[in-house]
């Protein structure tokens, strides 16, 4: 089993990321926020540790080999953890993890559902089964949410902290604005406005978008 790849980071296409060790490229699957942090890496060694799993039907026989990619391995040991969840697989797994794990663990450990369904695939009943299956098992992997938001604030560009404030105004607190608005601009990298995410914002929070 390959438990770290380290090579070039040649090509990201949504949750495929290509890396090139010596003469050969391994296609490897990687959560949507660590897709986000990448997209800067392109022609960057990257270092990733890895888990393995078969993607298919044992009875059909058409069994495929896939990878997937973390920056550590706690983060990895928390994927283990987030997809025992029943209704949680790998790949929903992958979709799903669109904010950083600290930030999701947090909102496990404090029952924080409207955090979990703003996730993309995870409903409300769902985001209750979470609650009920791992609270009290991630206070290891939140301890760091407070850190992740504020390195998110950071890397926010003029637009995004415009939209933050007036959210901040409107009575939104800031930790969950700021996941929000970051949600909302990975699903939809092509708004450049406050005026344009502040509304798509607020229909995240409603579940309209989802």
């Amino acid at each position: 089993m390959i438990a770290q790849i380290e090579g070039k980071l040649v090509q990201l296409d949504g949750d495929k990321a290509l890396v090139q060790v010596g003469q050969i490229c391994y296609e490897v699957l990687v959560p949507g926020y660590l897709a986000s942090l990448l997209a800067g890496k392109i022609g960057q060694d990257i270092i990733l540790c890895t888990m393995e799993y078969y993607e298919g039907s044992p009875g059909g026989g058409n069994l495929i080999p896939q990878m997937v990619g973390f920056f550590s391995t706690g983060e990895k040991e928390f994927f283990k953890r987030y997809t025992s969840v029943k209704g949680i697989g790998i790949k929903k797994g992958l979709k799903s993890l669109a904010l950083p794990i600290a930030t999701v663990a947090a909102a496990v450990e404090s029952g924080d559902e409207k955090t979990l369904t703003a996730l993309p695939g995870i409903g409300n009943r769902l985001a209750q089964h979470i609650i009920a299956e791992l609270k009290g098992k991630l206070t290891g992997f939140a301890a760091g949410a407070e850190q992740a938001r504020a390195r998110e604030e950071t890397t926010f560009a003029g637009f995004q902290i415009e939209a933050l404030e007036i959210l901040i105004a409107w009575g939104e607190k800031r930790n969950e604005a700021a996941e929000l608005i970051n949600l909302a601009c990975k699903k939809h990298p092509n708004i450049k406005t406050a005026e344009e995410l502040v509304p798509l914002v607020y229909r995240i929070k409603q579940g309209i978008e989802v």
